[in-house]
């Protein structure tokens, strides 16, 4: 049976990927991000304002299966020798907690009459779990918030049969290595290759009605 599954930040890097994932598995898929994503049908959705993601979701008739929120941006020198909190642009923290901890809220909201028994996937980090030892300030607090708001979604939906669930990957690269990883190979430094977390979001997604996972962590192992 054919799933529709919603994805919020398809256009490049690990959302590309898992659209494309799903679109090869035979899944009805429709992306939302603020470029044209290349797989499923796209909806131009800037997810760091609220009113997009109101008419995005407004755009989006019928019944869904499954929103899976892979969105996430960080500042411009992080995870490098750079990054100073001091020199970090003040609206670009914003917009970090917008696209990484409101826009899954307000998207989980919005698509609440199409969810019924469906299932929440947010993609978090394992920057956002306890004593990671990162600094980039805004972007682990978005995704130690993710983990806090996926916790807390899981409760409140329960009654509606949603099952809510997040992802925490440790490092997969950035985007220029991401499709070599996707075919399963490894960068120097413990990166994980994509088909680990391609993997997770099949076992969330082909979980049964009774069953939920609320949070798997991807540790890469070092080598």
């Amino acid at each position: 049976m054919t799933r529709r599954i919603v994805i919020a930040g398809a256009s490049r890097g690990l959302g590309a990927a898992v659209a494309r994932h799903c679109a090869a598995a035979g899944d009805d898929v429709v992306t939302l991000s603020r470029s044209a994503a290349a797989h499923g049908t796209w909806i131009r959705c800037d997810l760091a304002e609220p009113q997009e993601i109101a008419a995005a979701a407004q755009a989006i008739a019928g019944p869904i299966d499954a929103l899976i929120v892979v969105a996430g941006i960080w500042e411009t020198e992080a995870f490098s020798p750079d990054y100073d909190l001091a020199a970090s642009d003040v609206e670009e923290i914003s917009r970090i907690l917008s696209v990484n901890l409101q826009a899954p809220i307000l998207l989980s909201q919005a698509l609440l009459p199409r969810l019924g028994g469906g299932k929440i996937v947010l993609v978090g980090s394992t920057s956002g779990l306890d004593h990671i030892g990162t600094p980039e300030v805004a972007y682990n607090a978005s995704k130690a918030g993710l983990r806090g708001a996926a916790q807390a979604l899981a409760q409140a939906l329960r009654g509606r049969d949603i099952a809510v669930s997040i992802l925490n990957p440790g490092d997969i690269g950035s985007d220029a290595v991401l499709s070599a990883k996707a075919e399963g190979t490894m960068r120097a430094g413990g990166n994980l290759p994509v088909t680990d977390l391609l993997a997770a979001i099949d076992f969330l997604l082909n979980l049964s009605p009774q069953a939920s996972s609320c949070e798997i962590n991807l540790i890469p192992l070092a080598h």
